[in-house]
């Protein structure tokens, strides 16, 4: 007998722990029966139709979410056509609300496990084995294998309130707690001791170059009205040392990035200290864990901590959503904006940690001036990355319950996303649509770091640039044909241009700067300096030895024609790397020349982007031989250091 599991995930990069941790549970009797299978959205459907047939499975699992929910319905027109004799079950967020609808809409479904799965996946797979012989010759006896049942017609009213069976025999479908059938629902399932639920990882080799996915806690104490964790107040833990031990497992096989599932990771400020405290001490260089959290709740001792892990350690995702103090109520939502504000002003102080500050448009109460002031002070704590989401609708969730009430029209298909609300219409998301995609672009790229800072000083406040940038690339046809990542920067010099022509010569050059902050470009952009001038100037710095071993140390064996490959070398006009100094950028632009040197071996592993260093700034008309590239005192300038 074969059971396969089905996750379809939204990017290759990401896994799916839910199918894993089924398996993991169901015993070491079913779990060599239980195959698993991992696509994407982004494949053909008749490419997965096709690779699930050739597995012959006697049943399938779907795992089901709001971003494969259309994809899996495609499926399960097909799938009885090719494979009639094969059980169909569902499971996951996106069917356990509406299950009994589901099951009309779709009677090819034998039925559907409705929440926490691993308990109730258990006692299915007891049951098919212990039960019944299928396909697969399952004892070992050389029987004749029965046909593969497609559900079990019982009045779902014979099975005993909350009844919670063992492994052992289980006469019916309907004696599984957790289930949907054509009949009906069975008993409740009591929801899972952690403690009880395997590790899901055995071996890290499926996983290369993809997330991990980790849950330390279930439940969430906040009852925000959007979000379907918050039908479940009670959080429970998994044993510290337990966590401790699992963890050290993806630090000894060096995993890439682990991310925490937790909804609210530090709710418990002793559990997330002493896992903090963990990684702290047992840091292997390389892997990075990302937790969500409530940045309010961050206390002084849990800062310090968080300020003396390794740059890229960590990454805190913290969700504010709004700044309007009645949207906030409406949404249940409890938050000290003040103490957010401290926070994350206190974790950046250190620069080893990124930050990752979510807002949601559609939100009741919130119109577009309202947005604008959220989005503003949000912008102005300086996060990593600042993510403009729009309002999802979730069945199950209170928000979906009070959605006429507050006059909220969402899409009537996944994502379910807001179109428009009493006091945000329909025009005011499109236009929060554009600016979310100038803020994908521009901010959270981490491409324009020091070009759109400068830039925020035309415009009367962030929003307002970002959402002139949306016009712009409108008017220009840009967002139906999207310009390539080298391009966005000769756009942005663009709008510069219209907005601040005044200014064009310095955002020339901090564009430059940013464009090889981020990459080795041997081909020159347009808008670039012409260098032809200091070509055997920069020639000496990479022939000299004092030039090689004062900035390019680890270099050992290189000649300088593969040096200046591998790195590269830029002349400004003025100091583009310094904030304070470019505002007087006019008084001192072509007074100096500064050659900067960008090391593309060493990276910030916060910002990704290269070491670059002043190696000489000088006067044009006195520039220096080569040899003597410490006779000033700016060649020993660390100006860009990370």
């Amino acid at each position: 007998m074969r059971f396969l599991l089905v996750a379809v995930n939204a990017k290759f990069i990401h896994s799916n722990p839910a199918i894993y941790s089924l398996r993991a549970c169901v015993g070491e009797k079913a779990r060599s029966h239980v195959e698993l299978a991992e696509y994407t959205i982004n494949q053909y459907p008749s490419r997965i139709l096709a690779d699930i047939y050739r597995r012959k499975p006697d049943a399938i699992g779907f795992s089901c979410y709001i971003w494969n929910w259309k994809l899996i319905r495609e499926l399960l027109q097909e799938i009885p056509k090719l494979l009639p004799r094969t059980a169909l079950w569902l499971g996951g967020p996106e069917v356990s609300c509406d299950a009994a609808a589901i099951l009309r809409e779709y009677p090819q479904l034998t039925g559907i496990m409705v929440g926490e799965g691993e308990e109730t996946f258990r006692e299915l797979m007891a049951y098919y084995l212990d039960t019944h012989s299928v396909r697969g010759d399952i004892s070992g006896d050389g029987t004749e294998p029965e046909t593969f049942p497609m559900s079990d017609n019982v009045p779902a009213d014979n099975v005993e309130s909350g009844k919670d069976p063992g492994s052992g025999n289980i006469p019916s479908l309907t004696d599984v707690p957790g289930l949907c059938l054509p009949s009906g629902y069975t008993a409740s399932r009591l929801k899972a001791d952690l403690d009880n639920i395997p590790f899901l990882y055995e071996d890290p080799a499926p996983f290369e170059n993809r997330i991990l996915y980790y849950e330390s806690a279930r439940g969430c104490p906040f009852r925000c009205s959007y979000c379907l964790s918050s039908l479940d107040r009670r959080v429970r833990l998994r044993n510290l040392e337990t966590v401790k031990r699992e963890l050290q497992f993806f630090l000894d096989k060096k995993v890439k990035q682990v991310k925490f599932v937790d909804r609210t990771f530090n709710c418990n400020r002793e559990h997330a200290l002493g896992i903090w405290q963990y990684l702290l001490e047992h840091d292997n260089g390389v892997t990075n864990f990302h937790f969500e959290i409530a940045g309010d709740l961050l206390g002084e001792e849990e800062i310090a901590l968080l300020n003396r892990f390794r740059p890229g350690l960590v990454q805190l995702e913290m969700g504010v959503q709004s700044c309007n103090p009645r949207t906030l109520q409406a949404i249940r939502r409890t938050m000290d904006l003040e103490r957010l504000d401290w926070a994350v002003a206190s974790i950046g102080q250190t620069g080893n940690v990124h930050r990752h500050l979510d807002l949601i448009a559609g939100l009741p109460w919130e119109d577009y001036a309202s947005f604008r002031a959220s989005f503003n002070r949000v912008y102005r704590m300086g996060p990593e990355q600042l993510q403009l989401g729009f309002l999802k609708v979730l069945k199950g969730s209170e928000m979906a319950k009070r959605a006429r009430e507050y006059g909220i029209c969402y899409q009537g298909q996944p994502p379910y996303e807001v179109l428009y609300t009493r006091w945000l219409s329909y025009e005011d998301v499109l236009h929060l649509k554009g600016i979310e995609e100038m803020v994908e672009l521009y901010y959270n790229s981490r491409q324009f770091t020091h070009t759109m800072p400068f830039l925020e000083q035309a415009f009367e406040s962030p929003f307002a640039m970002y959402e002139a940038l949306a016009a712009f690339y409108e008017r220009n046809g840009y967002f139906e044909n999207s310009p390539a990542r080298v391009y966005r920067y000769q756009v942005l010099l663009a709008f510069a241009r219209e907005y601040d022509g005044g200014r064009e010569a310095a955002y020339r050059e901090l564009l430059v700067y940013d464009l090889y902050l981020r990459e080795n470009m041997k081909s020159r952009p347009e808008f670039a300096m012409d260098l032809s001038g200091y070509r055997e100037k920069l020639k000496g710095f990479y022939r000299s030895r004092d030039f090689r071993q004062q900035y390019l140390p680890g270099y050992d064996g290189y000649d300088s024609r593969q040096l200046e490959k591998m790195t590269h070398m830029e002349v400004f006009n003025c100091p583009v790397w310094d904030r304070e100094k470019m505002a007087g950028w006019q008084e001192s632009y072509g007074q100096e020349l500064y050659f900067v040197l960008f090391d593309y071996r060493r990276r910030d592993p916060v910002s990704g982007e290269a070491d670059s260093w002043c190696v000489m700034g000088q006067t044009p008309l006195d520039l220096p031989d080569h040899t003597d590239l410490r006779s000033k005192d700016q060649n020993d300038a660390f100006l860009h250091q990370h």
